[in-house]
């Protein structure tokens, strides 16, 4: 930890010395005033705003399991095959109808999104299932093609507040869509969101069922690191995002999972200098986590949270986090969820009871030398003090970690098309190592991975 503390100071000296030589971004302060615009007095119309678009994903990753490690296939719950590899390999298409606002005082709409998954690879022995990245069905085969309705809810808008019923996506520090794979998951509940104010918005919500990213149901929550099964009815939610300053953006949200938690976060965006010469972003997370109701996820009291500092000088950006759990259970969040806004979440969420782990990266921005749309990633982090030894309950599966260590590196490439008919279209290509001790849960792993978005308009 002494290292890491140095190295962040180390950072934040360097960077605060040049900063302050360059022209600053603006430290000016925000008064709190009312929204300049009210979007419901300038709604056109049901259908006269109506929009149809879609996206199609095609989803691609290749995994080998290292040192022993091997994925299972099992057919009707009973394991038939294990295999250090494993293929997935799925095409996504979103289409989606999303229609204007009626007029009046009270506007009205509504949005309703189809999902599509067609499996590439079919092949059992490629997939390893059940359902870990393609649909499968009880004996392990690919479910070839399958829909579901993922969005579908009405919306009701006074001024700048929209209160959305249905099927919705929501962005949440505590309650978040996730996106990583062919199709997004998405919450099935009741929601408000509020902008009456320049610099000051709310939001809040409650959901009684999610989604799934590679399932057609829609199923109660679950813990991402749950050894016990629990299923939670119902997640609630609120906070607001705050900017006091030109230079500064806070956020603060509360949740509660019925029977498992409550957990609180607070984040700070700060930056300050010039990027022509050296900007400086500094990126604070926290969050706390306690046991509530009839704890079905057994006594939690969980403090983590994670520093960034990223300093940029025009095409390059260089970053230093640290990130630590304080308590004897894992940090968790939702399943299917991607509430988990920490740096140092990569393939590994570097969440480990009582875990201490620094990450070092860097970013090329290529537009800068003539090529816009084309960026290289590479990025390297390391975990280590990870002890659950201290755990006496049985919903984690944490008690043998002790002292368990764990390192991970990837480097990445993105492309997005700037213009012509395919504008947008974007390309991700991956290649992640994760190397772990004997305890540490997420193993070692090489993963290759390639996805290719291409949105478009149809209406």
């Amino acid at each position: 930890m002494k290292k890491a503390s140095t190295a962040v100071f180390a950072l934040s000296m360097i960077a605060l010395s040049v900063a302050a030589q360059a022209e600053p971004t603006s430290q000016e302060f925000v008064p709190t005033e009312l929204a300049s615009t009210n979007l419901q007095s300038e709604a056109k119309g049901f259908i006269e705003d109506s929009k149809l678009t879609g996206s199609t994903r095609n989803w691609y990753a290749n995994e080998l399991k290292r040192r022993g490690g091997q994925f299972s296939r099992s057919d009707n719950g009973v394991v038939v095959d294990r295999d250090p590899r494993r293929i997935n390999w799925v095409q996504g298409t979103i289409i989606d109808y999303s229609s204007g606002f009626t007029q009046g005082v009270v506007g009205f709409a509504t949005q309703l999104a189809m999902y599509n998954a067609v499996a590439l690879d079919q092949d059992s022995g490629d997939i390893m299932g059940p359902n870990n990245r393609t649909l499968t069905r009880s004996n392990g085969d690919a479910v070839g093609q399958w829909s579901k309705m993922g969005l579908a809810n009405v919306q009701a808008r006074v001024s700048n507040t929209t209160l959305t019923l249905g099927r919705q996506s929501v962005n949440t520090p505590v309650i978040a869509f996730i996106g990583n794979r062919a199709l997004p998951s998405s919450f099935e509940g009741v929601s408000l969101k509020s902008d009456e104010f320049n610099n000051l918005s709310f939001q809040a919500g409650s959901f009684d069922r999610v989604s799934p990213r590679s399932e057609q149901s829609l199923t109660k929550f679950t813990s991402e690191y749950s050894a016990n099964g629990a299923k939670a009815d119902r997640v609630d939610m609120a906070g607001f995002d705050y900017k006091p300053f030109k230079s500064l953006t806070t956020s603060l949200y509360a949740s509660n999972v019925e029977d498992f938690w409550h957990q609180y976060y607070l984040g700070v965006l700060h930056e300050m200098g010039d990027t022509d010469v050296v900007g400086l972003s500094t990126n604070l997370n926290y969050y706390k986590t306690k046991d509530s109701g009839a704890r079905k996820m057994g006594e939690i009291d969980n403090d983590t949270y994670s520093l960034s500092l990223t300093a940029t000088h025009k095409a390059h950006s260089f970053s230093i986090a640290y990130q630590e759990v304080e308590g004897d259970t894992y940090f968790d969040y939702v399943h299917d969820t991607n509430a988990i806004f920490l740096a140092n979440s990569l393939l590994s969420d570097f969440n480990g009871p009582n875990e201490k782990s620094v990450q070092l990266s860097y970013l090329l921005n290529m537009a800068d030398y003539g090529v816009p749309g084309l960026k290289f990633n590479v990025y390297q982090a390391r975990g280590f003090d990870i002890d659950g030894t201290h755990y006496k309950g049985t919903a984690y599966d944490v008690s043998r970690m002790d002292g368990e260590t764990h390192y991970e590196y990837g480097v990445g490439s993105t492309y997005t098309l700037q213009s012509g008919p395919l504008k947008a279209t974007a390309v991700r290509a991956t290649y992640t190592t994760h190397r772990a001790s004997a305890e540490q849960s997420d193993g070692s792993i090489n993963e290759f991975r390639v996805v290719t978005t291409i949105p478009f308009n149809i209406l």
